[in-house]
């Protein structure tokens, strides 16, 4: 089972990024893909996830209105796409699946970095 993170980039704020996330080695139509964060310095800390029936959609506050999750179940695929970037969201982006309980797969990671 691999999830593959990618699309980080070093960015202006106020500049949109577009992370993908392609998840391998099983179905991922059932579970639960989110994306976490960690910080330069900090803990890892989650920043949204979509559910696999409904699609429903959570976020950590500070991104509501900017970032955007997604998924295509059909490619086994998660996106996340962000919009009016801050200096703040300047972290390594790492996507995850779960069972909505735990997460048991760690992509291993893309850099985004986002300069004032």
């Amino acid at each position: 089972v691999q999830l593959q993170a990618s699309g980080g980039g070093m960015v202006q704020a106020g500049d949109s990024l577009r992370l993908s996330c392609a998840a391998s080695g099983r179905s991922f139509s059932r579970s639960v893909m989110g994306w976490f964060r960690q910080p330069p310095g900090k803990e890892r800390e989650f920043v949204a996830r979509v559910n696999w029936g409904d699609t429903t959609t959570y976020y950590r506050d500070s991104v509501k209105g900017r970032f955007t999750i997604s998924r295509d179940n059909t490619k086994n695929m998660v996106y996340l796409q962000m919009n009016s970037l801050k200096s703040e969201d300047t972290a390594v982006y790492y996507c995850a699946s779960g069972t909505g309980y735990a997460w048991n797969y760690w992509g291993q990671g893309t850099l985004v970095t986002v300069s004032s």
